[in-house]
C-alpha cells in the first residue's frame, strides 16, 4: 500500500500492524511510506553495521539508544552485514539532498541509507519511533522490540528549522540546554537560535569586556509575575543568574553538531541592551547607572506597536566607543560559533533618547537624515561591517529592514508575515517565524498563566512558511520562539514547547500537501505517551475547551469548540461542577444577565480529558470586546 493523499494517509495512520502491536506515528511525517507485510524484532543478538567511517558516529549513537532500555549490549562494527545497517550511497542521490534518507524494514533486517551523516541521523530518529514507546525509558525495561515492516524515502521542506530559546529572562544550565537541543534533534529540528543577551542578562563570556559577566550575568533575586516586579533596592545584592563560559558554549556547540544541529547566537542590540549598559554605562546616551533588570515594568507600551522606554537600554549609535565594543564581543562570539550566521536584534528600539542626545543630532545632520528612526539603519550597516570582517552574515528581526541593510542580510520575520514578504520581495533571504503562529511562550489555553497572546497548537499546525506570491527560493524556513519571561525552568520549556513543536516540526520538515490535522492528532497523543516515558513535558491543553463571546442585539452570546475532533463539551451557569450529565454544548447559546459564572469541561468516550475552565460574566464580556 501506497500512501499518497492526506485522505488516504488518515487511513493508513489508523491502521495497527498485529504484528508490531503499534501503529506508525512518525513526527515529523516522512515524504511517503510504504506499509509491508511483517516485521522485525531487535535482539539481545542483533548487531548493528556502518559501510563508511563517516557513518560509525550515527551508528554507535543508535546502539547506546537501544541498549539503555532494554539492557542489551548491542555494539556498531564495520561492513554491511548488520541487522540494522547505516548505509551511506557510493553515489548520491539527488532526491534525498543532504539531510534526506531511506527506511527499509523487513523481516530480514533494516537498512537506513543517506547521501551524507545527517540522513542517517534522521532515519535513526525515525527508527527509534517506529520501536514501541518503552524504548523512550531511561533504564532496562520489558518490550517487544518489533518494529513494522515499511518503506520511508524522506527528506526535509525546508532547509532552515529552528527553535529559539531565551536565557537571558532565566538562565538555563548547559546541560538544560544540550537536554533542550537533543530533544529538537530528535524532531529533525537543525538550528538552535540562542537568545544569549538582553536586557535581562548576558549570558556569553566575553574575555576582552570581563564586565559583561561580573556584572551584567547577574540581577536581584525576585518572584512574581515578570513585568510587575519591584526595582532593586539600593545595596541589594545581584545573586539570581549565570552565564556560559567559551568553554561551556564550545562544549554545547560540538553536542550540537554531533546531532546536527547548527547554533546561531544572537547578540540583541542596539535595543535590548540593558544588561551591557549595566556593566559599562558609558555606551548609552545619558550614561546614567542601571542595573540588570529584574523583570520590573520599564517601558509603556500604547497598544499600536508604540512604546516609550522608562529606562535606557539602547546602545548610542553616535559614539564610536560602542563599535569598539561591538567588535570586541562579535571577534570572540564569531570565533566561537561555525555557523555563517550571528543574530544582531535589531528589534524593539526605542530611540527617544536618541533624539534627546547631541551627539545622535549631530550624527544625523552630518549624514544628512532627518529621521531619528533611520539612525538604526546607519547602525546596523555599520554592524554588518564588523561582521563582515569576520566572515559572518548578518541576521535580524524584521525592524533591521526599517532605514536599509545590505542586500545580503538575513531578515527573520516576527510581526506576522509581513516584513518577510517585504523582505523576499527585496532579494533578501527569509526565516519565518511569526507571533501568530510560532511564538510558543503565548499561553495555550484558558488555564495557562496569562501573557501577551494566545497560541493553540492547531493554529500552529495550520502555519504555511511560503506567502502567496512570494518566491519559495527565498524562504529559508522558519522557527518557533521560546522568550522565557515566564519560563523559570526546563521542565516548563518543555511545557511551553510540545505539543506545538511537534506540529511545527511538520510545518518545516513534511511536503505541505499532505499535512492534515486530523492525521496529525493521534500521532500527537502516540508522542504523549512517549513523552511520559522519557520522562519529558508536555501541554495537554489541545484537550481543552476554546471558549468564544460575542454581543448580539446586547445579549453576550456563548460559542464552545476545541481542537481535538470528536470531544463533548459540558458546561454549567448554576455555580454546580460540570460532568456528562450537565448541559451538552451544541450551538451557540445566549447567556442570562446577572453574576454569572461559566464553567466548562470536555469528555471524550464518556471519561474527562480537558481541564475545568472557569470564567466570570467579566471575563466573558471582556472577551466579546476583543
Amino acid at each position: 500500500m501506497k500512501i499518497r493523499t492526506a485522505g488516504l494517509l488518515f487511513l493508513f495512520l489508523s491502521i495497527t500492524f498485529a504484528n508490531a502491536q503499534q501503529p506508525i506515528h512518525l513526527i515529523p511525517q516522512p515524504v511517503d511510506i510504504q506499509v509491508q507485510r511483517g516485521s522485525f524484532s531487535i535482539t539481545k543478538s542483533a548487531s548493528i553495521s556502518y559501510n563508511k567511517p563517516q557513518a560509525q558516529a550515527v551508528a554507535d549513537m543508535t546502539a547506546q539508544k537501544l541498549n539503555m532500555p532494554t539492557g542489551f549490549g548491542i555494539r556498531a562494527q564495520a561492513g554491511k552485514k548488520g541487522a540494522i545497517r547505516f548505509d551511506l550511497n557510493d553515489t548520491p542521490d539527488s532526491k534525498l539532498g543532504k539531510e534526506g534518507y531511506t527506511l527499509d524494514a523487513s523481516s530480514k533486517g533494516i537498512i537506513i541509507t543517506a547521501n551524507e551523516p545527517a540522513g542517517l541521523f534522521y532515519g535513526m530518529q525515525s527508527l527509534l519511533q517506529l520501536l514501541p514507546k518503552e524504548i523512550e525509558s531511561k533504564t532496562a525495561t520489558t518490550a517487544t522490540w518489533t518494529i513494522p515492516a515499511v518503506r520511508i524515502t524522506d527528506y526535509p521542506r525546508f532547509a532552515w528549522r529552528g527553535i529559539m530559546l531565551d536565557v537571558s529572562r532565566h538562565f538555563f544550565s548547559k546541560e538544560d540546554v544540550k537536554k533542550y537541543i537533543d530533544q529538537l534533534a530528535r524532531l529533525k529540528y537543525n538550528t538552535f537560535h540562542w537568545h544569549l543577551t538582553d536586557d535581562n542578562g548576558w549570558r556569553i563570556e566575553i574575555k576582552s569586556l570581563p564586565k559583561l559577566t561580573e556584572v551584567g550575568a547577574w540581577r536581584v533575586q525576585r518572584a512574581g509575575h515578570f513585568g510587575n516586579r519591584l526595582d532593586p533596592k539600593p545595596g541589594e545584592t545581584a545573586s539570581y543568574g549565570g552565564f556560559y563560559t567559551q568553554e561551556d558554549i564550545k562544549e554545547i556547540i560540538k553536542f550540537a553538531q554531533d546531532r546536527n544541529v547548527t547554533i546561531v547566537p544572537e547578540i540583541d542590540v542596539p535595543g535590548h541592551s540593558m544588561a551591557a549598559l549595566a556593566a559599562y554605562p558609558e555606551l548609552s546616551c545619558t550614561k546614567a547607572t542601571v542595573s540588570v533588570n529584574p523583570g520590573t515594568a520599564f517601558s509603556e507600551w500604547y497598544g499600536n506597536g508604540t512604546f516609550k522606554m522608562l529606562v535606557e537600554n539602547t546602545l548610542n549609535p553616535s559614539d564610536e566607543k560602542v563599535y569598539e565594543f561591538l567588535d570586541k564581543v562579535f571577534t570572540e562570539v564569531a570565533a566561537l560559533f561555525p555557523n555563517p550566521y550571528i543574530h544582531v536584534g535589531g528589534d524593539e528600539c526605542y530611540k527617544g533618547y536618541w533624539a534627546q542626545d547631541p551627539g545622535c543630532q549631530a550624527l544625523m545632520k552630518q549624514l544628512n537624515i532627518r529621521h531619528v528612526e533611520d539612525l538604526q539603519g546607519y547602525f546596523m550597516n555599520r554592524v554588518e561591517k564588523i561582521l563582515k570582517a569576520k566572515g559572518k552574515k548578518l541576521l535580524g528581526w524584521d525592524e533591521i529592514l526599517e532605514g536599509g541593510i545590505s542586500p545580503e542580510a538575513t531578515v527573520m520575520s516576527w510581526r506576522g508575515v509581513k516584513g518577510g514578504i517585504e523582505a523576499a520581495h527585496m532579494g533578501h533571504d527569509v526565516v519565518m517565524t511569526p507571533t501568530t503562529f510560532a511564538y510558543i511562550d503565548y499561553q495555550q489555553s484558558d488555564i495557562d498563566p496569562p501573557i501577551y497572546a494566545s497560541l493553540r497548537t492547531k493554529k500552529s499546525y495550520s502555519f504555511e512558511p511560503v506567502p502567496d506570491g512570494v518566491d519559495a527560493k527565498h524562504i529559508l524556513g522558519g522557527q518557533a520562539n521560546l522568550w522565557t519571561e515566564q519560563v523559570p525552568n526546563l521542565r516548563y520549556a518543555e511545557y511551553m514547547s510540545y505539543p506545538r513543536s511537534w506540529a511545527l516540526a511538520d510545518v518545516y520538515w513534511s511536503p505541505k500537501e499532505i499535512k492534515n490535522w486530523e492525521t496529525f492528532v493521534p500521532r500527537m497523543e502516540t508522542h504523549f505517551d512517549r513523552a511520559d516515558v522519557a520522562q519529558i513535558n508536555y501541554s495537554r491543553a489541545v484537550y481543552d475547551a476554546i471558549i468564544k463571546t460575542s454581543l448580539k442585539n446586547g445579549k453576550l452570546v456563548l460559542e464552545l469548540d476545541s481542537e481535538v475532533p470528536n470531544l463533548d463539551i459540558f458546561y454549567s451557569i448554576d455555580d454546580t461542577m460540570p460532568d456528562a450529565f450537565s448541559t451538552k454544548y451544541s450551538q451557540p447559546v445566549e447567556l442570562p444577565d446577572g453574576p454569572i459564572t461559566l464553567r466548562v469541561i470536555t469528555y471524550r468516550a464518556g471519561k474527562p480529558i480537558g481541564h475545568l475552565i472557569i470564567l466570570s460574566r467579566d471575563a466573558l464580556q471582556k472577551r466579546a470586546g476583543r
